[in-house]
């Protein structure tokens, strides 16, 4: 409540985004919890600034633009391989960037799969997800922006979960009886887990599923197995040198989606580490993304 109080009064004052509010995504009691202390911890790292772990807690930090808003929103999820987050490099970053477009950005802190924390490992991260696509949408008008071009960007492991948001939106994870559309209008998947199999990130399905996940499980969370039609647009970026998550994944994901008539962008750098930490450059790559985002009308 305190929360949703002081969010409310940065936007009637007209606060520069630079003052954020964050908001708990649940009132109530977390789903899938189990009860316990709050262990969350954020440290320093040369390489990407800092990353924050053990999150039990998840929450919303919330970036306005301050001039020419164009309607469209991002919830992002920050990559870490279901063990981390990179909540500065892959998240408020970004949504800085967003701002300058005019588009709302949202970055996701989604519980990271603990046996210690969670009734079911596998669906904390998606329940998050999802939840924060209800968030957003319900409070559109509150936020100044169409709840139909609300969209979902994620980084590798956070590239998985944005594309599990993307392609399991029929099963309602949390609010089963509820109503508001849990689909994203679009997805933003930059250097992506996608696939389960061998091909994919076997850290991030390991932290997600356990060591002893089944073959059912594998495919149910290879989501590039799970597009069909209804499956919203997507943005997908990678590089044909990342030896963490192979690019077969995008282009799998890509193939897919054109196979079921889904509308798709698929650019590939022929140089460039997983998480472009050197190449390409942050104006290259999200260059090639918000020109999409016009080419589909979001900007």
């Amino acid at each position: 409540m305190r929360s949703a109080f002081i969010l409310s009064v940065l936007l009637l004052a007209g606060f520069s985004v630079r003052a954020q509010a964050h908001l708990r995504l649940y009132s109530d009691a977390i789903p899938n919890s189990i009860p316990g202390p709050d262990e969350e911890e954020l440290r320093a790292n040369a390489q990407v600034d800092s990353l924050t772990s053990k999150v039990s807690i998840p929450d919303l930090t919330i970036f306005l633009p301050e001039q020419n808003p164009t309607g469209t929103a991002v919830i992002i999820c920050p990559g870490g391989g279901y063990g981390t987050l990179l909540t500065k490099r892959e998240g408020s970053d970004v949504a800085r960037a967003f701002n300058k477009l005019g588009v709302a950005a949202f970055v996701l802190k989604y519980r990271l799969p603990s046996d210690k924390t969670m009734k079911d490992r596998s669906i904390g991260p998606i329940q998050d997800a999802q939840q924060a696509i209800k968030m957003v949408r319900e409070k559109a008008t509150e936020f100044g922006i169409n709840p139909d071009k609300i969209g979902i960007m994620g980084y590798s492991a956070g590239g998985h979960l944005a594309s599990s948001a993307g392609t399991h939106f029929k099963t309602r994870f949390v609010d089963p009886g509820g109503t508001t559309s849990l689909r994203p209008d679009f997805m933003l998947l930059i250097n992506p887990v996608i696939s389960f199999g061998d091909s994919g990130h076997l850290g991030s399905r390991d932290n997600l599923l356990g060591k002893n996940a089944t073959a059912e499980q594998i495919r149910l969370f290879s989501n590039q197995l799970q597009i069909d039609s209804s499956t919203p647009p997507a943005f997908l970026v990678h590089s044909g040198a990342d030896v963490v998550v192979p690019v077969s994944n995008s282009i799998r994901f890509y193939e897919a989606l054109n196979k079921s008539g889904v509308t798709g962008a698929l650019h590939i750098y022929a140089k460039g580490e997983h998480g472009f930490l050197t190449y390409p450059s942050f104006e290259e790559w999200f260059g090639r993304c918000t020109e999409w985002m016009k080419a589909v009308k979001l900007l």
